[in-house]
This record gives C-alpha cells, sequence and structure tokens, in this order.
C-alpha cells in the first residue's frame, strides 16, 4: 500500500495506517484523516474495502461533532467496495450504517431531538431490529459491548424508554473494560447521566470524572470536551455559576477551534441558562462516538 500525496511514494503497512486514521479521527482531525485515507493507494481489492469502511468511520464522527453531511456518500462507497472485494463479515460496515441511521433520527429537521414523536415507527422499530441482530452476531465482546450501548441510546433517546436504557449501559461497560476506554466512556458518560437525573450528583460526578480521564487516555478531544460540558453542569448543580460559566467558555472556545460545532452550540446554550442533561423528551444529550 502506498501513499500518493505528493510524487514521493512511500510504502507503509495498511495496519500501521489505518491506526493512524484511527489517532486522528477520534482526534477530532476528520479531513486530515480522510486526505490521508484518499491519497493512499491499495491493489488488493479486500485492503481498499477496509480503507473505504475507515474513511466512512471518518465521515460519520466528522457528521456527529461537525456537523457535515458526508457519511451517506462514504456510506455508499464502503458498500460498493465491500461487494467488489467478497467479503463475507460486515458487522463493522453494517454498524456504521446503525451509527448513521441513530443519528439521522435523532437530528430531525437539522436540530437534535429525542423521544419518538414525529417519527416514522418503522423507522424507530428497524433501527432497534438491527441493533439487537448486531449484538447477537457480534465477532467479540468489545463489538458486542458497542451493540449494547446503541441498545442504550435507541431506548433512551429514541423511544425514551429511560428506565429500559441503564441494563444496556452496564452490559456496555462490562464489554469496554475487557478493553475499550471509548466504550467504557461513552458507558459511564450515559449512566451517569442517568444518576443526575435521579438526583445523585456524587455519583453522576464520579462516573463523569472517570469517563472524562478514560476519553482523554484514549484521545478523543471532541469526547473530552463534550464529558468538560457535564462536569460544568455539576459545576452550576453546586451553586458555582462563575466557575460553571468559565468552564463553558472554554469549550465553546476549543470546540470551535477544532470545529466541533455541536458541541460548540452545546456550551453556548448552556451559558444561556439552557440545561444539556435535559431528559430525552426535551433536549437529546449529544452522542460522542
Amino acid at each position: 500500500m502506498t501513499n500518493t500525496a505528493s510524487t514521493i511514494r512511500t510504502v507503509v503497512s495498511l495496519d500501521e495506517l489505518l491506526a493512524a486514521v484511527r489517532e486522528l479521527r477520534i482526534g477530532g482531525r476528520w479531513e486530515r484523516a480522510a486526505d490521508l485515507l484518499d491519497a493512499t493507494d491499495v491493489t488488493d481489492p479486500q485492503a481498499r474495502a477496509r480503507l473505504a469502511v475507515a474513511a466512512a468511520e471518518v465521515a460519520l464522527e466528522s457528521d456527529w461533532f461537525g456537523g457535515t453531511g458526508l457519511a451517506r456518500a462514504r456510506l455508499g462507497a464502503a458498500e460498493k467496495a465491500f461487494e467488489e472485494a467478497r467479503l463475507d463479515g460486515r458487522w463493522d460496515l453494517d454498524f456504521l450504517w446503525l451509527r448513521h441511521d441513530y443519528l439521522g433520527l435523532l437530528r430531525a429537521g437539522g436540530t437534535f431531538r429525542a423521544g419518538p414523536d414525529g417519527k416514522d415507527p418503522e423507522a424507530l422499530a428497524a433501527l432497534r431490529h438491527l441493533a439487537g441482530i448486531l449484538r447477537d452476531q457480534a465477532p467479540d465482546a468489545v463489538r458486542r459491548g458497542w451493540a449494547e450501548m446503541y441498545l442504550g441510546l435507541i431506548a433512551d433517546n429514541l423511544f425514551a424508554e429511560r428506565d429500559i436504557a441503564p441494563a444496556h449501559y452496564e452490559a456496555a461497560l462490562r464489554a469496554g473494560e475487557s478493553g475499550d476506554d471509548l466504550l467504557s466512556r461513552e458507558a459511564l458518560r450515559h449512566l451517569g447521566d442517568h444518576d443526575h437525573d435521579h438526583g445523585d450528583h456524587a455519583r453522576a460526578l464520579e462516573r463523569w470524572n472517570r469517563a472524562t480521564t478514560l476519553g482523554a487516555r484514549a484521545g478523543t478531544v471532541p469526547g473530552t470536551l463534550s464529558m468538560q460540558m457535564l462536569l460544568a453542569v455539576l459545576t452550576r448543580d453546586t451553586g458555582d455559576e462563575a466557575g460553571a460559566a468559565a468552564l463553558a467558555r472554554e469549550i465553546a472556545r476549543w470546540a470551535g477551534a477544532i470545529g466541533a460545532v455541536t458541541t460548540e452550540a452545546q456550551a453556548n446554550g448552556f451559558l444561556a441558562g439552557e440545561d444539556p442533561t435535559a431528559p430525552p423528551a426535551v433536549q437529546a444529550d449529544h452522542p460522542t462516538s
């Protein structure tokens, strides 16, 4: 596999390149990651399919945090590459479609809108069904945990079934602790949200502090900023409005600098008095993959 971004051609391991792309992706460098993938030339169809799936994942996270609309085209290209390679196991690609469709149902009309009202019941049911299939067919514990995570998010944010979601998050947390800090972080984030809603701010702080640490260790810059947003909420809850506002201003500044426009908007909304942890029927928690 060669990188052809310039007249100088270099040969690197595909696994090493994909690892570098992953670090750029979770660090919020979506354009750089996409450029690196697009500049890569491979001849093997299976390698080409892996690159296409990686590009779709980069685009999806740009859509999550940056408010872009890149993922559908990239997912279509990945489907084509996958078919040409005649690969069998498509769990990762189907999981990206799940995340894409979840975001589309959550970001109805361009704004985050939780709950089932005004949404196609068949589309909601199909998404939940797919998440269940992905959980049952996951090739390893960590990917099973990610499917559990989305079963919880779907219950929480699309069906407004707040009592059902935590069991899925607990299952995701157990899987994450077998080797995926980002999965553990995601589960802790949403378990802490339920603690906060129940008035257990001490437990929420414990979970959110740990989630922030895990996200930072894994290298997720936009995800760490979104966790800092939740810590600002707890700071406000203690009566320290000045401290909460100072933190939110920094979050908005950093998020704006890296193009994480959804987190930037959330921080600015917080400064205007909004509560980003309001129950899903009022306002959705921004997803953080």
